[in-house]
């Protein structure tokens, strides 16, 4: 019996991994042939610890995103979207690499990631296609000396302090992101360009009491506003997790945040404010470029580098596998796509490894056959019909029992997570009847059989993506 699920697994895996692929059928001279064959310009604006639901058009009522509402309207929003590793280093090495983390095996605390995996991300390529190509804010990878100047022929590297004094008045640091990002459009009119704009915002300070940081020109937003506690903050429900899910970062930063009703309402204030102030960025980068004539060729991609714990579940931070910490905002706006392909909203499952070689795609460039994502202009004509219908997320952080190695495999209804550092630890979530993941089935023996198909799924993906590391090694 061992055998045959290993055997249906293993099929089931292939499966899964052939949906991943990048199709055979080229998209890319489809797409560069929506303005007479010339090559748009690419702005990919990442934010940091975005959830997908600190977005007005997710539904959230009560932040004021006005301007990346606008980008999903005009454009297609990704109400499924996801990344394959809850952490900014690992995350921001599969968004330039198009590898899960297995593959490129970088994370924090890890060597530099491997120059051959950059000479294959979507800078490098660009640029090599005649692109010029900029980056601003913060790259978040370690690299080998010299890796970034070949990827980038304009950079501008900023990190913390939020609030930074510039001729005598203070200028947050998403502002000076934005000014950065004008002057590279700007200078930019003689070439194609891809400019990667990656804020901080609105990940806290970790080191600051207040966590927080905005602009004077957002004090006022959410002042009069209540935020809501979701059920899962009850502590009750904390109270009730396994040992091993009580002691974990998330925890430990829950004290430096959400501990107090009081405290919890100043800072999510404090995350909304700081996403509406890259929000402001964004109306002034699009305006730049209405300014410069580059606007009705200039593809603009927005993502968060992964999700975020606003209190549910007791928590802070991300890092484990539940719908807030793996799911995230993504929007294509293409001003090139007429009315009808526009203000799209797609429920199918992608992936954070679906931008890189979308990047490449809207270039027409050639996609490495090594890439594990799959081209996300595949929705700018008809639904597709040959998508996933399943994910695989992993975190990898090596020697750290506060941030446990975990994965998780989620379908259209079922989420089973796994903790490689507690083995006798597992769930298993209906999302159609449980969208909190709260009650967990794995120990319920009417579900025993489906616990073993999804390990045995788990296995099979872990292993493919582990042999594509080792291939290239």
């Amino acid at each position: 019996m061992k055998k045959i699920l290993f055997f249906t697994a293993t099929i089931v895996s292939i499966v899964f991994f052939t949906g991943c692929k990048v199709n055979e059928k080229d998209s890319s001279e489809e797409i560069v042939n929506l303005v007479n064959g010339k090559r748009p310009n690419i702005v990919f604006i990442v934010t940091d610890d975005q959830r997908w639901d600190a977005l007005g058009f997710a539904g959230n009522d009560i932040i004021s995103t006005p301007n990346m509402d606008k980008l999903a309207r005009e454009g297609i929003f990704f109400n499924n979207a996801f990344v394959t590793t809850p952490v900014c280093a690992a995350s921001r090495a599969s968004l330039f690499t198009g590898l899960y983390e297995r593959t490129h095996d970088y994370t924090f605390g890890k060597p530099n990631l491997d120059d051959e995996y950059m000479y294959e991300s979507y800078p490098y390529l660009l640029r090599k296609a005649g692109y010029r190509t900029g980056m601003i804010g913060k790259f978040g990878v370690k690299v080998n000396e010299g890796i970034i100047d070949s990827m980038f022929d304009w950079k501008k590297l900023t990190f913390w302090p939020y609030l930074k004094d510039i001729d005598g008045k203070q200028v947050h640091l998403a502002d000076i992101n934005g000014n950065h990002a004008i002057d590279f459009i700007k200078s930019s009119k003689d070439q194609p360009f891809c400019l990667s704009l990656s804020f901080w915002s609105p990940h806290a300070d970790d080191g600051a009491d207040e966590q927080y940081f905005w602009p004077e020109y957002c004090d006022e937003l959410y002042a009069n506003t209540e935020i809501p506690v979701t059920e899962t903050a009850n502590p009750e429900f904390f109270e009730a997790l396994p040992e091993f899910l009580r002691t974990t970062m998330n925890r430990k930063r829950w004290y430096w945040r959400y501990d107090t009703p009081e405290k919890h309402q100043r800072m999510v204030k404090g995350y909304y404010r700081m996403i509406s102030c890259v929000d402001s960025v964004i109306s002034r980068i699009r305006l730049t470029l209405e300014q410069e004539g580059l606007a009705d060729n200039t593809v603009i991609i927005l993502m968060g580098d992964n999700g975020y714990f606003t209190g549910e579940r007791g928590y802070a931070g991300k890092w484990l596998m539940y719908e807030q910490s793996i799911r995230v905002p993504l929007i294509i706006y293409d001003p090139r796509l007429p009315e009808k392909n526009r203000n799209k909203t797609y429920r199918e499952m992608v992936l954070n490894v679906d931008v890189t070689p979308t990047i490449l795609d809207l270039a027409g460039v050639d996609i490495p056959e090594r890439y594990q994502g799959k081209t996300l202009t595949e929705f700018y004509g008809n639904q597709p019909q040959d998508w996933r219908n399943a994910i695989f997320c992993e975190h990898r952080l090596e020697n750290n029992e506060l941030l446990p190695k975990t994965e998780c495999y989620r379908d259209s209804v079922w989420k089973f997570i796994r903790y490689e550092d507690a083995p006798e630890l597992i769930e298993l979530y209906n999302l159609n009847e449980d969208t909190n993941e709260t009650n967990n089935l794995a120990y319920d023996q009417n579900y025993a059989v489906k616990v073993e198909y999804y390990k045995h799924k788990c296995d099979s993906i872990a292993g493919r993506l582990l042999s594509e590391r080792i291939q290239k090694e």
